[in-house]
């Protein structure tokens, strides 16, 4: 009897150190989950919050209800700015849907040869400045642009040559989505309309374009919000087309008026968030396309169709390689138009010479952080929200955050951070004009899509591994080390890759933030071509984009070579 009272008494021991090592972990998680929601509200809510704020208050802080409102709305500037900020947004719209659609109908619906280079070649958009595509067709049909002859007196100042750089700009974006939505179909479909005989045409209305519909919403919210937040193309090559984000920059760099730049903030966001409403509640709706019967869809070769998708293809990655070509090329140039003998006097006078060069070195070194720190923070942030035990209301606060910044302009971003981090009463204010402020609104403008991408790689991963973490006592944090990392790291390199791209391209959230010794290289580019140096603007430009292409060349090594190790174990041997 002594010896089972004793085993006993062993056991509800043991069972309860078990109990407070598991409670003190979890104090642990719940911690780490209280300074991530910090964190966010402090970098995301906070500065949202004081933009709103200043809408209702005079440069004294009084408070004045709606008196800013009615002041700038009374100005008709004011609704043509805004009538031509949605034109642009319509239109750039109108035209890079049935673009992007076509394009990604021939990458998933077509047997032509060259898929993944011409896949590629349209993605390169992603690796440079929005600024670049301005200061390419300016080079093409500019004052003293090769093919301005072509324009019949025309300017491409204005209307016409936002929309063509917002076309390049946005296309790659669209693409991405639409190819998704096509990639799921299910091949049993088409299977049963060739057996009735059913033509291409009639397929393509009843089934194709049903089965993306989701996609194409996606697509049109996505471009219309790129287009109505974007400030560096109507900058550059906008001339006297004014839209709402030119009149911010101009109210905070050349008047220095903050309360009706956050009204303006405020009328951006609208459209912003609008347009992210939604899409979140149209992708509520929408079912999946695969099911555990279906078949994935296999086009037949058809060389007519083939040829004419591929053709296609090929004249959009010509106009693609000719926007970028044309900067590149222009970088090397003595003197564009007069002396157009090649050389490196951009690169040395332009750049070295006259001090610039350091942008290009403090994107290198802001990029650098914003891929390091960023990934670390999202990912972590997503496996405490998913794969640790904390109030179900904490998490859920950290899920809203997260998501939020996908609706935020990054130019409403940058402004908000004015207004906290430059106030003389923050104790954070030797944040400002850092290039740690720079990164940190960086990963806070494109958290959303990492967040997503840090989820659903976590969710793939059975949450046994956490319970049996647990009964054996092994700290999460451990477990998150040796398992949860290895089995994602596919996804955190594709999370450090894109973060480092925007990094080295993001204009509108940094666009207010640096100092003289902080400025960014995508801002250089703006610069430059606000001072009429648009040889070194082409210049700055190269070096970003091959940069980000050497970055993503890297990032394919390093995940080749790494995978090949950790990721061994998702390779299925026969035999």
């Amino acid at each position: 009897m002594s010896a089972v009272l004793i085993e006993r008494r062993s056991g509800e021991e043991a069972h309860e150190e078990v109990r407070q090592i598991t409670h003190w972990h979890d104090r642990i998680a719940q911690l780490a989950l209280l300074l991530m929601s910090a964190m966010l509200a402090l970098f995301l809510l906070m500065p949202l919050a004081l933009v709103i704020g200043k809408c209702f208050v005079d440069a004294d802080g009084k408070f004045i209800g709606l008196a800013n409102f009615s002041g700038y709305l009374a100005s008709k500037a004011v609704w043509t700015s805004a009538l031509h900020s949605v034109a642009v947004a319509c239109t750039v719209t109108s035209i890079v849907i049935p673009m992007a659609f076509t394009f990604a109908y021939a990458l998933t619906r077509s047997c032509m040869p060259m898929k993944n280079a011409v896949r590629t070649v349209a993605l390169l958009p992603l690796l440079a400045p929005t600024l670049l595509s301005a200061v390419s067709f300016i080079y093409w049909f500019g004052n003293s642009g090769l093919l301005k002859p072509l324009l019949h007196g025309h300017s491409i100042y204005g209307f016409s040559g936002i929309v063509c750089s917002l076309v390049y700009a946005a296309f790659p974006h669209v693409l991405m989505i639409l190819v998704t939505a096509l990639s799921l179909s299910d091949g049993r479909l088409y299977e049963a309309a060739d057996a009735m005989g059913t033509s291409r045409l009639r397929k393509f209305v009843t089934i194709t374009l049903p089965g993306a519909k989701y996609g194409l919403i996606s697509a049109t919210m996505v471009s219309f919000t790129i287009c109505i937040n974007d400030f560096g193309v109507p900058v550059v090559i906008g001339g006297p087309y004014t839209v709402l984000s030119t009149d911010i920059y101009k109210l905070i760099i050349g008047l220095q008026d903050f309360n009706r730049s956050a009204v303006v903030s405020l009328l951006l966001l609208c459209p912003a968030l609008v347009a992210f409403a939604v899409d979140y509640f149209i992708r509520r709706k929408q079912q999946s396309q695969l099911g555990a019967r279906s078949t994935p869809f296999q086009p037949k070769p058809s060389r007519g169709f083939d040829m004419a998708m591929l053709a296609y293809c090929a004249v959009v990655c010509l106009l693609m390689i000719a926007v970028v070509g044309i900067s590149v090329f222009a970088s090397f140039v003595k003197f564009w138009p007069y002396q157009m003998s090649l050389g490196l006097q951009h690169y040395k006078m332009g750049l070295i010479a006259a001090g610039i060069f350091d942008a290009y070195k403090n994107s290198l070194k802001m990029a650098a952080c914003v891929a390091i720190g960023g990934t670390a923070i999202v990912f972590g942030g997503a496996y405490l929200v998913e794969k640790t035990r904390g109030p179900r209301w904490l998490r859920g606060f950290i899920n809203l955050c997260a998501i939020l910044p996908m609706g935020v302009p990054g130019l409403v971003l940058g402004i908000s951070y004015i207004f906290l981090f430059n106030a003389p009463a923050n104790p954070l204010n030797g944040l400002y004009g850092t290039l740690a402020l720079l990164a940190v609104v960086t990963v806070v403008h494109y958290y959303s899509s990492s967040h997503l991408t840090a989820v659903t790689a976590l969710r793939q991963i059975d949450n046994e591994f956490e319970a049996v973490s647990a009964s054996l006592k092994v700290p999460f944090y451990k477990t998150f080390w040796r398992v949860t990392v290895p089995v994602c790291l596919p996804s955190i390199l594709q999370i450090a890759r894109y973060l480092f791209v925007n990094g080295m391209t993001t204009v509108s959230a940094v666009a207010f933030l640096y100092s003289p010794d902080t400025q960014p290289a995508s801002v250089a580019i703006l610069n430059l071509d606000d001072a009429g140096q648009i040889g070194p603007a082409a210049a700055m430009a190269t070096l970003v984009l091959v940069t980000a292409a050497c970055a993503c060349l890297l990032f394919a090594a390093v995940s080749h070579g790494v995978l090949r190790r950790t990721q061994a174990w998702r390779t299925t041997r026969r035999g």
